[in-house]
């Protein structure tokens, strides 16, 4: 294999940001040895390892890009820069979505770390569940066959985001409630086909109120009203 372990890991914690570094690799070696656009065997074999590491990231996270591998049909040269193209697409799609989570993680780094900036602090076991749950819902939107692609993939994107921005410690909650009038949405399309997902939506939703009761010092017994009228409905 072309790439090291180290960055081969890494997808797992950060997929954007090892696409991003994957794609720079790729066009850097390139610059160096394709002076006169000549192809190479050794370029075709990096230009193939690298694009199946790019979509098998990009398929293994559920992460949203107009752009497909290319399917390989002519000859060397003609293969290469098919997919000299698709890896240059994928940098520019992904650098802007990694320097846009640069910028969110940056900015909520020194809103915590001012004493005088309000933030909530979940419990680190309600973390690892909404951290869990958040997974279930990708999985569910992904194999959700009744949604259609661009509701779906507005849906991933938005899961994926949310996901992104996720700390122990947080500046505000907006994209959690969010969620809620997502999965309305979701529940009046499709009813009860979507109950996994307004499930899922309601978990999370409970583990908020509960982070944002705390911290507002409101009683320990205190429901949300989302809560409280799912309650008298039931």
């Amino acid at each position: 294999m072309i790439f090291t372990a180290k960055i081969i890991t890494s997808a797992d914690e950060n997929p954007i940001e090892t696409i991003v570094d994957v794609c720079r690799i790729v066009l850097e070696r390139l610059e160096e040895t394709n002076q006169q656009n000549d192809w190479m065997h050794e370029e075709y074999e990096l230009l193939m390892e690298a694009s199946a590491f790019i979509d098998t990231i990009i398929e293994t996270n559920d992460l949203f890009t107009d752009y497909k591998i290319p399917e390989l049909s002519g000859g060397m040269s003609d293969n290469c820069s098919t997919l000299s193209q698709y890896v240059t697409a994928i940098n520019n799609d992904f650098q802007a979505r990694a320097t846009e989570l640069k910028m969110e993680a940056y900015k909520n780094r020194y809103k915590t770390a001012l004493h005088s900036s309000f933030s909530y602090e979940f419990s680190q076991g309600d973390l690892d569940r909404v951290q869990t749950l958040i997974n279930e819902l990708r999985d569910s939107v992904s194999t959700l066959t009744a949604l259609d692609s661009e509701h779906k993939a507005r849906l991933l994107k938005r899961l994926e985001k949310l996901q992104s921005e996720l700390h122990k410690r947080v500046s505000d909650l907006d994209r959690f409630w969010g969620m809620v009038g997502d999965a309305g949405v979701v529940f009046g399309k499709l009813g009860n086909d979507a109950k996994p997902i307004v499930d899922r939506i309601k978990e999370i939703s409970e583990i908020v109120w509960r982070t944002q009761a705390r911290t507002e010092e409101l009683p320990s017994d205190s429901l949300s009203p989302l809560l409280e009228h799912d309650k008298e409905n039931t």
